[in-house]
């Protein structure tokens, strides 16, 4: 059943961007690609039958989409430290998939739940267009524009976003809204596309004020490297190295993955998201380098940026005294460790003992956020990492 899905998902995937690169239509959702979402959210159906407290939280952004978030105060037993004030985390998951990824293993062996029980204010998001977060003050995500190919398209209204809107509107909401409620700094913990949101912004000098330090797993910021034939030239043209990764969880190179995990992952992933967002990481591969959505034509980029080509997001301007953890694997076929090297290089003024880094060389995409030996192997050091900057 697994198999046949992604398979389903793979094609279906294909087809749906070869249209819309030929038709010109921005925006589309792809349909039911995850077979069961949680009808009761993500805290009824991942953490509250494990004995923690979880609340679900909507937080609405500046152009109306409402963003299911869901918040563990508290660990399994309760508030700890003599009542003392628990630091807030932010999760941040990638493309394709939603907060369930950080709750994908047993209690144990989720970051989710780690940080919670080691005494943090833990913060899931789920991004527009994934199962819970997708709904608008006024927009319908739903509403069908055409079918073709027994495909259905959707509001393009609703589907008109990239990463780019993720950076400059759903991350600044949900981060707000957090700051508001805590009034704390905040940690901040990406994985694949929640690396890159993070590090455009921080490179715009957002979020600075609210941020205490960033942990990236899997960072990705450069996409110039995969590490099959089939891969690169996918890529060149679409988003194939999301295809590679989504592929390998099945039967890639992920070194530490139990067969309970990847069933519960194709129970609620891929999700959906905009065709505009995947034609925005194809163009990071295709381009090697880090810019807002390029609209293919001079005059449509001087319409929106005030210049003919996209502005790219300055890596280096990010500020050195900024606390950032990097965890990145050998066997990764999205942030490949070639790639990490030209980020890494972006930050080789980073202050001394601000820029810790690690490397995991039998780690592949999957296992940051799925593998049962993460615990030791990677969350532990970010818990390090997070009281080292409290």
């Amino acid at each position: 059943m697994g198999v046949r899905k992604l398979l389903r998902f793979l094609w279906v995937i294909s087809v749906v961007l070869l249209i819309e690169a030929f038709s010109g239509s921005g925006s589309v959702r792809l349909k039911s690609v995850a077979m069961n979402p949680p009808p009761l959210g993500i805290c009824a159906s991942s953490v509250r039958k494990h004995g923690y407290k979880c609340e679900e939280v909507d937080v609405t952004t500046e152009d109306g989409y409402i963003l299911s978030v869901q918040r563990i105060p508290v660990g399994r037993g309760g508030a700890v430290g003599g009542g003392r004030k628990r630091q807030p985390v932010l999760l941040q998951h990638g493309v394709l998939v939603d907060g369930m990824t950080w709750l994908l293993n047993p209690p144990e062996q989720s970051l989710a739940l780690i940080l919670a029980d080691n005494g943090y204010d833990v913060w899931i998001a789920n991004t527009r267009g994934t199962s819970f977060s997708r709904r608008h003050v006024s927009l319908d995500p739903d509403r069908p524009v055409r079918i073709m190919l027994h495909i259905r398209f959707h509001s393009v209204e609703f589907w008109d976003w990239t990463w780019d809107e993720i950076v400059s509107r759903d991350l600044p909401a949900v981060i707000a809204f957090i700051s508001q409620q805590t009034s704390q700094k905040i940690h901040y913990v990406g994985h694949s596309l929640g690396t890159l949101i993070a590090l455009a912004s921080l490179s715009e000098g957002k979020q600075l004020d609210k941020l205490k330090s960033a942990a990236l797993l899997s960072p990705i910021a450069y996409l110039s490297h995969m590490t099959t034939a089939l891969g690169v030239l996918a890529a060149k043209v679409f988003v194939g190295e999301y295809l590679v990764w989504l592929s390998s969880i099945q039967k890639g190179k992920n070194c530490c993955l139990n067969a309970s995990t990847v069933d519960v992952f194709l129970r609620n992933e891929p999700q959906s998201t905009s065709t505009k967002n995947l034609v925005h990481l194809a163009q990071t591969v295709r381009d090697g380098v880090l810019a807002k959505y390029d609209y293919g034509n001079p005059a449509f980029n001087m319409e929106h940026y005030g210049q003919p080509r996209p502005p790219i997001y300055n890596i280096s301007n990010i500020p050195r005294n900024f606390p950032l953890f990097m965890s990145y694997g050998g066997q990764d076929a999205l942030s490949d460790p070639k790639d990490v090297a030209t980020l890494l290089d972006d930050l080789k003024l980073h202050e001394e003992g601000k820029l810790s880094v690690q490397y995991i060389k039998d780690y592949a995409h999957a296992d940051f956020i799925m593998g049962v030996t993460a615990k030791d192997v990677v969350y532990d050091k970010i818990i390090s990492f997070f009281r080292r900057n409290q």
